[in-house]
C-alpha cells in the first residue's frame, strides 16, 4: 500500500483514462484517418501526417523550419502541480523528436469549474509554467473552457534546420535503436489508482515523466543518427511499427536489453495493466512477432502506454557510443541500445 498522504481532491477520480493511455487506440485512429478526405499539401509542408510522425514540420527558409505539435490528456496522478509537469514534458517532446529546439508554447485548459478548486487548477498550471521554464521557453497564450474532465496540456512550437530535421520514417538497415528512457510508466500508474504503488515507485514515475528529452537537438546534429521518435501512448512496439512501417523495414527487439523501471515487472505480474495496453495489443499485434518465451507480462510491458517516455533513436552503429554518451551527460541513465534495424517487411520480431 502506498503511503502518501492523500490530497483531498484526487485528480484522477475525474477521468475515465489517464496521461498517454487516454489516447485513441491505434486500429481506430488508423481507421478514422483512412476514411479522412485529402487536401492540398503546400510543399513547404516538409512533415505532415502521411508516417504518424511526432510534429508536423513546415520550411519557413533555406536556415528555418517550423515545428508545430499538439499534446493534451487527462490526470494521470493526483497532485495538480505534478500533473501540469508531466503534461508539459510530454508535450514538449515532441518538438525534441523532431531534433528541434522549442520556442514558445500556448496551454490548452479544460477543467469542470464547480468541481475543482481554482487553487487546484492554478497548481497544474504552475507546474506546466515550471517546466516551460526549465526548457527556455514562454506560455505565450492559450484556450481554456469549462469541461467535465480535467484537461491540461500545450501547443509547442520550435524550430530546426531543414536539413537536420529527424523524421521517424527515416531509419536504415543494419541501425541500432537505442532507448532513452525506461518503460513502466502505465503500470506504475495502474497501481497508483490501487493504492498499491509506494513513495519510491511514484518518485520514479515524477523523475520520468517529467524529465525533458533534451538530447534530441543534439541528436539532430549527429551524423549517422537517421530516425527519431519518442515512445508514448501506443508503448514501445506501437511507436517502433510506425518507425518500421514509415521505412519499410523490420525491427528486432531483444526484451532482456530493454530497460524498465524499478517494480514494474513484478507489478505487471500482478495484474496491475492499463486497459490501454490490451487495446494497443488489438491495434498492431498482427504485425508483431513475438518468440516463444516471451511471457504475458513482458508483452504487457512492450505495449505499456508511457506517458511523456524516452526517445528512441535509429543510428549507424558507428556512432552508438556518441548517441549512449550524450544520454548519459544529460542525465538518461538507462539509455540502452535495445535492438537493430533489418531488410524485410514491416514488423516487429522480439527476442528474449
Amino acid at each position: 500500500m502506498t503511503t502518501q498522504t492523500a490530497p483531498e481532491i484526487k485528480l484522477t477520480s475525474f477521468s475515465h483514462g489517464g496521461g498517454c493511455g487516454c489516447k485513441i487506440a491505434p486500429g481506430v485512429l488508423a481507421d478514422i484517418l483512412r476514411k479522412s478526405s485529402g487536401f492540398p499539401v503546400p510543399k513547404e509542408l516538409m512533415v505532415g501526417i502521411e508516417t504518424s510522425d511526432d510534429a508536423a514540420v513546415y520550411k519557413l527558409n533555406e536556415e528555418q523550419a517550423l515545428i508545430a505539435t499538439t499534446d493534451f490528456f487527462m490526470p494521470i496522478v493526483d497532485d495538480p502541480y505534478d500533473f501540469g509537469r508531466i503534461a508539459a514534458t510530454n508535450a514538449i517532446s515532441d518538438v525534441y523528436a523532431m531534433g528541434g529546439t522549442p520556442i514558445m508554447a500556448l496551454a490548452l485548459v479544460g477543467m469542470p469549474i464547480n468541481q475543482l478548486p481554482i487553487d487546484v487548477i492554478g497548481k497544474i498550471i504552475q507546474g506546466g509554467e515550471s517546466i516551460c521554464a526549465e526548457a527556455g521557453i514562454p506560455i505565450a497564450g492559450g484556450h481554456t473552457i469549462d469541461s467535465v474532465e480535467p484537461i491540461y496540456g500545450l501547443v509547442v512550437m520550435g524550430l530546426v534546420h531543414p536539413s537536420k530535421v529527424k523524421r521517424n520514417a527515416d531509419a536504415k538497415a543494419g541501425d541500432k535503436l537505442i532507448l532513452g528512457k525506461p518503460l513502466g510508466v502505465g503500470i506504475l500508474s495502474a497501481a497508483l489508482k490501487k493504492n498499491a504503488l509506494d513513495d519510491a515507485g511514484y518518485r520514479a514515475m515524477i523523475d520520468n515523466t517529467t524529465k525533458l528529452n533534451k538530447p534530441g537537438k543534439a541528436l539532430s546534429d549527429m551524423r549517422g543518427v537517421h530516425a527519431l521518435t519518442d515512445v508514448t501512448g501506443f508503448g514501445l512496439l506501437g511507436h517502433l511499427l510506425e518507425l518500421a512501417r514509415g521505412a519499410r523495414l523490420s525491427a528486432r527487439l531483444n526484451m532482456s536489453q530493454i530497460p524498465l523501471l524499478p517494480e514494474v515487472h513484478e507489478l505487471a505480474g500482478q495484474g496491475y495493466v492499463t486497459g490501454a495496453s490490451g487495446r494497443n495489443w488489438a491495434g498492431y499485434g498482427q504485425d508483431v512477432r513475438l518468440a516463444d518465451e516471451i511471457t504475458a507480462t513482458q508483452k504487457a510491458l512492450l505495449t505499456d502506454p508511457q506517458t511523456s517516455g524516452g526517445l528512441l533513436v535509429s543510428c549507424e552503429e558507428s556512432v552508438v557510443p556518441d548517441v549512449l554518451a550524450l544520454f548519459q551527460r544529460e542525465g538518461f541513465g538507462h539509455a540502452a541500445v535495445i535492438g537493430e534495424m533489418l531488410a524485410g517487411p514491416a514488423r516487429v520480431e522480439v527476442e528474449r
